[in-house]
């Protein structure tokens, strides 16, 4: 899936990198948890969160995340739009809650990131 598709079904707004519209991602990850996207996220990914600051930019650096989708209608400051430019990761933002863009873009066949987390019963 590229980006444009990612815009054109969740009714993105495009902050930064409208030039990497043609970008393509194969799996997505959604959290409010930095912790838990340098944990369980995979390279290459998506990103999907309501956390709008810089911390999001730079673990979504760290953890070679493709791209941000900011949730519920939330906007980044022109701060956290510049970091990513520096970073070169396009932001995107959707008016969808966090549940029904992960439904959406699972639905149109992005699958979650593979992660391997032991089950205790």
């Amino acid at each position: 899936m590229t980006l444009s598709e990612i815009v054109e079904s969740l009714s993105c707004e495009v902050f930064t990198g409208n030039d990497q519209l043609h970008m393509r991602v194969e799996f997505g990850c959604a959290s409010d948890l930095m912790s838990d996207v340098l944990a369980f996220s995979q390279a290459g990914a998506l990103l999907l969160t309501g956390l709008v600051n810089n911390q999001t930019v730079q673990t979504a650096y760290i953890a070679e995340i493709k791209a941000i989708v900011f949730v519920r209608g939330k906007k980044p400051s022109r701060e956290v739009i510049s970091l990513a430019q520096d970073k070169k990761i396009p932001l995107l933002g959707t008016p969808y809650s966090m549940y029904e863009a992960c439904g959406l873009l699972y639905k149109k066949g992005l699958v979650p990131t593979m992660v391997c987390v032991p089950f205790k019963a």
